[in-house]
């Protein structure tokens, strides 16, 4: 067990009941993470729901998300515990992740080095997902990771304005012009599309699969390699020129394929992007459909779209010198 020296430490922790231990005490964390139990409680009694339910079932997984600074009150103290009562589960992942730090310092709020959501949301609005994709693009996984305003112009300029929503406006667009907003039927897919097809339908799983794995990062970029993926496919099949020729029917195909991209997009961006996602469904009529339905049997596409409007817009050099000059100000 952490043991510190008898100072000031002692309001917050408890002597050591061991012979030799004169001067020591438990650090408090040693019965902190019981307030998960007790916190429990009180919300299932509020629910009108069993507490046993979330603690004591083996059907039940219990995970930790934690910062590495906490893992061994999570990975050894708290389980142990849990194990010398006997009825509790133990937790069956604990992933735990390094530390964010903020301009190249840790993040203090003592010291008002922080980003504050709520001023955040007023000088954002609107852009609740932008810093949720970039926190997740960005997560301390495995290593100590920074949190810079550059970056975060950067990623929302080029990739969620340049690549995702490029993608999702110019489908809508174009449908809207060629279609007037009705989705185009599909023809016979050559061996490259049909092997298109076959990827883009490949995404739900492995994504899913990095979720699973908490590997959020992972996951989230996988999710952007497929809006990727759609961006090539359109601009290299480039159905703005094809329509002005007599072949008709090959823009149609492309069209749906694209529609269809657009659709698992909807989907698979949900755990990332909620506000987003809720707009693509909308614009793309995507109804009622869940994430393990998603497959090329059974594609997400309707039988016609809502009109679109952009989905992100780009944040300029004066909106990120603005959050530099609070920090700045903070320093000093």
């Amino acid at each position: 067990l952490r043991a510190r020296p008898m100072t000031r430490d002692l309001d917050w922790g408890i002597k050591v009941p061991i012979k030799g231990a004169s001067g020591k005490v438990l650090y408090v964390w040693f019965d902190a993470p019981i307030g998960y139990i007790s916190a429990t409680q009180e919300w299932a009694a509020a629910k009108g729901k069993n507490w046993e339910d979330y603690w004591k079932k083996e059907d039940t997984k219990l995970v930790h998300f934690i910062g590495k600074d906490n893992i061994v009150f999570h990975c050894i103290i708290f389980p142990s515990i849990l194990k010398a009562e006997g009825s509790y589960i133990l937790p069956d992942n604990v992933p735990a992740n390094e530390f964010l730090n903020l301009e190249g310092n840790k993040i203090s709020t003592s010291r008002n080095w922080a980003v504050w959501l709520h001023e955040y949301l007023e000088d954002f609005p609107d852009k609740q997902d932008v810093l949720r994709y970039v926190l997740t693009a960005n997560a301390p996984e495995t290593k100590d990771n920074d949190f810079t305003w550059k970056d975060f112009q950067a990623r929302n300029n080029n990739e969620l304005v340049a690549i995702l929503g490029n993608f999702i406006n110019r489908v809508a667009v174009l449908t809207q012009k060629y279609y007037n907003s009705k989705v185009p039927s599909i023809g016979i897919l050559n061996d490259n599309e049909q092997s298109l097809v076959n990827e883009v339908y490949s995404f739900p799983k492995k994504i899913g699969d990095s979720i699973e794995k908490f590997k959020f990062r992972e996951a989230v970029n996988t999710m952007m390699d497929l809006a990727r993926l759609g961006n090539k496919y359109l601009a290299e099949k480039e159905p703005w020129k094809l329509i002005k020729t007599d072949d008709s029917e090959r823009v149609k195909t492309i069209m749906n394929i694209s529609l269809q991209i657009c659709g698992v997009l909807g989907l698979v961006c949900e755990p990332f992007l909620p506000n987003t996602s809720k707009k693509l469904k909308t614009i793309f009529n995507i109804k009622d459909t869940e994430w393990d339905s998603i497959s090329k049997e059974s594609p997400i596409i309707a039988k016609n779209i809502e009109k679109s409007y952009l989905i992100f817009r780009k944040i300029d050099d004066q909106e990120i010198e603005l959050q530099l000059e609070k920090l700045n100000e903070s320093k000093q």
